[in-house]
């Protein structure tokens, strides 16, 4: 993981990414430094959906999976992303048992993590989601992605 080597819980997260055709990344919110980290923590999926929809591509993939997911758990309730090797703005709000995320200005999750945690399946496969603090951080699972514009602030 990226950045400053301490636990963040409640803040908003700003940036922007460009992946290639193809591209799976993420961002690792309140992560622990090991494990697999999109189950212990959360990973805010980014993906190049329409690469990952298309099934020559790739078959099966799942709502949880694309862009802007709580990864596994909490599907975006719309699409919002932009063609691969075009800039995308995210904005990742966890403030409590809330994450909100928004994508090009589109809010596509607005998500209470105490509600999936109802599911044992889903709370004994993603104890994550009951974290409150942990690391933030920036994955690349494929190909090359980039990261600008990075700006975090803390809530209170």
């Amino acid at each position: 993981m990226v950045g400053r080597t301490r636990d963040y819980d409640n803040f908003v997260l700003r940036l922007e990414y460009r992946l290639k055709p193809g591209g799976n990344s993420g961002v690792y919110i309140r992560a622990p430094e090991e494990g697999h980290i999109s189950r212990v923590g959360m990973e805010i999926q980014i993906l190049d959906d329409p690469w990952y929809k298309n099934e020559k591509n790739y078959k099966g993939i799942k709502p949880t999976q694309l862009t802007g997911a709580v990864y596994g758990v909490v599907p975006p309730s719309q699409d919002a992303v932009k063609p691969a090797g075009e800039w995308n703005a995210m904005e990742i709000r966890a403030d409590g048992r809330k994450v909100v995320i928004t994508l090009n200005g589109k809010k596509i999750v607005d998500a209470n993590l105490d509600e999936p945690l109802k599911d044992t399946a889903i709370a004994k496969e993603h104890p994550g989601l009951a974290r409150k603090s942990g690391r933030i951080g920036l994955q690349s699972h494929s190909e090359r992605v980039e990261f600008r514009n990075l700006r975090l602030k803390e809530l209170k």
